[in-house]
C-alpha cells in the first residue's frame, strides 16, 4: 500500500487550462455577419465547425463537399424541426460522439461509436457481483470478492471524486491482493476526476500523453504537441495489480482514464477497445441561440498515437450468452483469473 507523500498532483488540466485560455482568444465566431434565416444558420454552423473542428483529415471527411450537398437542403420557408433535422444530418457526417447540436426541443447526437459494437455489460450482472451491502463513496461503489480481490466500480467521472473518497477506499482494499477497476459504459465527465483516480496507481511522474489545439482556421492548424504528465496523487497509492475492464462505451473522460492506466505500472485492461472521442469538446453557437459542441483539441498517448478512434486492451474478452445464462460475466471472470494466476 502507498504512504502519504508531500508533493500534490500535478494536474494535467492546468495545462487543459491553458489551452483553452489561447483557444477562446481566437475562437469566437461572430455570428453577426449570418442572418437569423433558415440559410444564415447552416452558414454559420458550417463555418464554426470548418475553422474549429480538428479531425477532418483523420476521419476522412471533404467538409467542401459536405457543405456543397447540405446547403441545397435549405430554404426560408423551413420549419425550425426541419432545420435541425438536416443540421442533424450534416453534423452525423463526422462520425463524432462529442459533436451535438442543442435546441430547447432536441440534441442532435451520434451514437454509432458505441451502438454499432457488442456491448459487453450487464446491468443485472453488475449487481450480482456487488451484491447488496456493497459500499459507495464519490458515486462509486466498491466491495471485495471472495477470492480477496477488491471490485470497484466507476460508472461515471461526473461526480468529484475526494482525495479523502481515494483514501478511504484504498485502505479498504489493504488486505487485497488486487482491484479490479469495472470503468465499462462509463461515457467521460470531468478529466480533472480521471485524473484523480489514476494519481493512484503511480508513485513517479508519468509521460502520459500529448495534446494539442487549433491555432489557426485551417484544418491542420495545430499548436506543437504538449506533454501530458501524470504526477503521484496526495495520499494513499495503491502497489498491487491493478485490472481495469473497458467496453466500447468506454468514451471521451474514461477513454483519457484508460490511456493514464496503461502507463502505471502492474495495470492490465481487458475487455473491448473503447469508444475514443479524446477531441477535448469546445462550444459556440448560431444566430437563433442554438449551441453546437464539438471536438477541437485532439490527444494522444505516449506514443503521440491518437485516441480518438479508441484504445484496445491488453486482452480482448467478449461477455459471452452462455456465461450470461449462467450469471456469470466473463470480462470480470477473466481478470479475476489473471490475478490468481
Amino acid at each position: 500500500m502507498g504512504s502519504k507523500i508531500k508533493h500534490g498532483i500535478n494536474h494535467i488540466l492546468t495545462a487543459v487550462a491553458a489551452l483553452l485560455a489561447v483557444f477562446n482568444l481566437g475562437s469566437c465566431v461572430t455570428n453577426d455577419e449570418y442572418a437569423d434565416n433558415p440559410q444564415g444558420n447552416f452558414e454559420a454552423l458550417w463555418e464554426i465547425l470548418d475553422e474549429h473542428y480538428c479531425f477532418f483529415e483523420q476521419k476522412d471527411v471533404d467538409w467542401n463537399e459536405v457543405r456543397e450537398r447540405y446547403a441545397k437542403q435549405f430554404n426560408g420557408s423551413m420549419t425550425e424541426s426541419q432545420q435541425f433535422e438536416v443540421m442533424a444530418k450534416m453534423l452525423s457526417e463526422l462520425k463524432d460522439g462529442h459533436v451535438n447540436l442543442y435546441t430547447s426541443f432536441n440534441t442532435a447526437r451520434y451514437w454509432a461509436w458505441k451502438d454499432n459494437y457488442k456491448q459487453n455489460f450487464s446491468d443485472s450482472l453488475e449487481r450480482k457481483y456487488l451484491k447488496t451491502d456493497y459500499l459507495i463513496a464519490s458515486g462509486m461503489g466498491y466491495t471485495i470478492f471472495d477470492d480477496n480481490i477488491g471490485y470497484l466500480r466507476c460508472a461515471s467521472f461526473q461526480n468529484g471524486i475526494g482525495a479523502g473518497n481515494l483514501d478511504d477506499i484504498l485502505l479498504y482494499f489493504q488486505p487485497c491482493k488486487a482491484i479490479i477497476i469495472d470503468i465499462r459504459n462509463n461515457g467521460g465527465g470531468s478529466l480533472n476526476n480521471a485524473e484523480e483516480l489514476a494519481a493512484r496507481f503511480t508513485n513517479e511522474n508519468l509521460l502520459v500523453g500529448y495534446m494539442q489545439h487549433k491555432n489557426g482556421k485551417g484544418h491542420n492548424d495545430f499548436s506543437a504537441m504538449k506533454e501530458q504528465i501524470l504526477k503521484p496523487g496526495k495520499g494513499v497509492r495503491w502497489q498491487k495489480p491493478v485490472v481495469v475492464l473497458t467496453n466500447r462505451s468506454v468514451y471521451s473522460a474514461a477513454n483519457e482514464f484508460v490511456k493514464y492506466m496503461k502507463c502505471c505500472p502492474n495495470v492490465k485492461t481487458v475487455g473491448d477497445r473503447t469508444g475514443g472521442g479524446s477531441g477535448l469538446p469546445f462550444s459556440s453557437e448560431l444566430p437563433n441561440g442554438w449551441s453546437i459542441r464539438f471536438s477541437a483539441c485532439p490527444m494522444y498517448d505516449r506514443n503521440k498515437v491518437l485516441t480518438e478512434f479508441g484504445i484496445e486492451p491488453d486482452h480482448k474478452i467478449d461477455l459471452t450468452d452462455t456465461d450470461f445464462l449462467r450469471g456469470k460475466d466473463t470480462i470480470i471472470e477473466f481478470a479475476r483469473t489473471l490475478i490468481n494466476q
